[in-house]
């Protein structure tokens, strides 16, 4: 057997226990708030038929058709999710700068719409879980928010020790929780057969037309089933695609279609048990197992949701939207295991803000959906570009784009009905953030263009390179991708009047890719006088290890020793100058980002004691 298929089992109970965990946990409130939340639907046999059609067409279409299998075609490099698709939009818009301006701001919008859904989804798929004490006796119902808060508090607490040991009950704790969602949604459709009805698009369409503006409303709603279905292509670079298409077809599918319609069954049987259908599905005996489960499966799906905020966090950071902050490597394993302490907190106490005002999961669900829809309809944009730039035939791609598009366009439309009673969070959320990201990859622009007016030619540093005193030992002198003179080497010369031996130019770029092989990290240049330009290359996955890609350049003729090495880093003091870049209030906020990123030597891993700072003023 190759190790391919040897690995093939564990990609996929991988994939099972982090890809499909908020998806997988939808059925906990998704057919009850279409039902019996803001815009209630009555609780008869044709709504409950036309309502699950359209719901499971829904996730035929926009899950399995547009993510699975046409947008997991898109992959940057193996690597999936919104900035990664928006990397490679990029890469092939290159030649066209305002389409590319024009995709990079949908794309920026679609990963800070995702900040407001890793917000939201904790809260509210730990609320539906627990909300099943309600069920078992309604004298639990004062116990529901201190739980919930208890659990959210400890799952935000042990981020900073990793989620290695905890990630490999992942895979069984989801694949059992699947089984119970199929299991008992056959044992109810066995009693009320006749919901199979609903698997024919024509009972969709006749509830979709009977009525249209009770149905547009109840769109809002029914579109919770397939939020999550964007995690499967963000975690694509995990598992690939194959273990994923393999799991979510031949397991994850079936377990959801039949546990939504067997909560149909029920319906069809027990109108009244609209009260809580997930939790009535199944046995009284099974209740208080079932809500452990439930209660474990939804902090599995909050996990995926954290630690993709903090994979998209890292890659802004690597990609120029946030300022340099501390990402500490929690696997010495797997790279993608990563905690950000900034993000980390901000959104615990947002989670906790969202439960302490809502209240309950269905209060919650008016909040939910708005930024999912939003992300799809973006990545629906995205993969259009993609798709034209493959030359794809349009005879396929305008129907299929314009599909999409049209379905993403309907579920947004009536999420944004939902706004003055939620959907304003999450909205509120992504301007903020896209106001911030925007702000600050402005500001470095104007920095760098401001930087490189007043840089020196290097060649005149050169010139006069022969009449100045060398001192022993190597200097690194962090620059910018200009062809100009770093300030940090000007003023040495200018403060301390020597050079030494051998002087190192250093620039950091990072690639529209996420990862840079070792052959390509480097690309040595020699400028004459034992000066030297080195630019070291990374992907937008990767973080940076200045001294571990030093030691790479003895292959280029070019050895290093880091305790004969001096590190020379600029530290630009900003200040306003008489005729900004931009608005007053937005370079207010870049200053102030400014003054609170991580220091370069630590953000570089740079030895502390081998760093020397100069200190520049710079006007934007």
């Amino acid at each position: 057997m190759s190790e391919a298929k040897q690995k093939l089992p564990t990609l996929v109970l991988g994939a099972i226990g982090v890809v499909f965990g908020d998806i997988g946990t939808s059925p906990l409130y998704a057919l009850k708030e279409t039902f019996a939340g803001h815009h209630a639907l009555p609780v008869i046999e044709a709504n409950i038929l036309g309502v699950l059609s359209v719901m499971f067409w829904t996730i035929m279409l926009l899950v399995s058709l547009k993510y699975v299998i046409v947008i997991m075609q898109a992959d940057n490099r193996g690597e999936g999710g919104s900035l990664a698709l928006l990397a490679l939009v990029s890469e092939l818009t290159a030649k066209r700068p305002k389409t590319r301006w024009m995709i990079t701001a949908l794309g920026v919008f679609a990963a800070t719409l995702f900040y407001g859904d890793s917000m939201i989804t904790p809260a509210i798929s730990v609320l539906s879980a627990v909300e099943g004490l309600e069920v078992i006796s309604p004298q639990f119902k004062d116990f529901v928010i201190p739980i919930v808060i208890l659990v959210l508090t400890g799952l935000f607490f042990i981020q900073k020790h990793g989620t290695g040991a905890v990630g490999l009950a992942f895979g069984p704790i989801m694949m059992f929780w699947f089984l119970c969602l199929g299991a008992f949604g056959i044992l109810s459709i066995a009693q009320s057969p006749q919901v199979l009805w609903a698997l024919n698009p024509l009972y969709a369409w006749q509830f979709l037309i009977a009525d249209t503006w009770v149905s547009f409303l109840a769109l809002g709603a029914i579109v919770l089933a397939v939020t999550g279905g964007e995690a499967l292509y963000t975690d694509m670079g995990h598992f690939g695609k194959f273990p994923i298409r393999l799991s979510w077809f031949s397991f994850v599918l079936p377990a959801l279609v039949l546990n939504y319609f067997g909560q149909g069954a029920l319906l069809l049987q027990n109108p009244h048990a609209i009260e809580n259908p997930f939790y009535l599905l199944a046995p009284a005996w099974a209740l208080v197992p079932m809500v452990l489960l439930a209660t474990a499966a939804t902090v599995i799906a909050s996990q995926a949701v954290i630690s993709g905020a903090f994979s998209v966090a890292s890659q802004s950071v690597q990609m120029g939207f946030l300022p340099r902050m501390e990402i500490r490597q929690t696997s010495d394993k797997a790279q993608g295991q990563i905690y950000v302490p900034l993000t980390n907190w901000t959104l615990y106490l947002a989670v906790i803000f969202l439960v302490f005002t809502f209240q309950t999961s269905s209060n919650l669900a008016a909040a939910y959906g708005i930024a999912v829809t939003g992300t799809m309809m973006i990545d629906t944009i995205l993969i259009a570009f993609v798709l034209v730039a493959w030359r794809w035939s349009p005879l396929l791609v305008i129907p299929l784009i314009g599909t999409f598009f049209c379905v993403d366009l309907a579920f947004f439309s009536a999420n944004a009905m939902k706004i003055p009673q939620g959907g304003w969070f999450p909205i509120g959320i992504a301007v903020i953030s896209f106001t911030v990201l925007t702000t600050w990859k402005r500001g470095r622009k104007l920095l760098f263009e401001e930087i490189e007016r007043k840089s020196v030619p290097i060649q005149e540093v050169l010139d006069g390179a022969d009449g100045v005193k060398r001192v022993q030992g190597t200097a690194v002198f962090l620059t910018g991708v200009g062809d100009g003179a770093p300030s940090s080497l000007l003023h040495n010369l200018k403060h301390n009047q020597v050079l030494h031996e051998r002087n190192i130019l250093l620039t950091v770029i990072v690639e529209d890719k996420p990862y840079v092989t070792k052959g390509n990290r480097l690309l040595v240049d020699d400028l004459g006088k034992n000066f030297y330009r080195v630019r070291v290359f990374y992907g937008f996955m990767e973080r940076p290890d200045l001294p571990a890609a030093l030691e790479l350049c003895a292959t280029w003729g070019l050895p290093f020793d880091i305790m004969n090495t001096s590190f020379f880093i600029s530290r630009a003091m900003i200040v306003s100058g008489p005729n900004p870049g931009m608005m007053k209030w937005r370079e207010r906020l870049f200053l102030a980002l400014s003054r609170n990123a991580m220091n370069a030597a630590d953000f570089f891993k740079i030895p502390t004691n081998r760093v020397i700072e100069m200190g520049t003023r710079i006007e934007i």
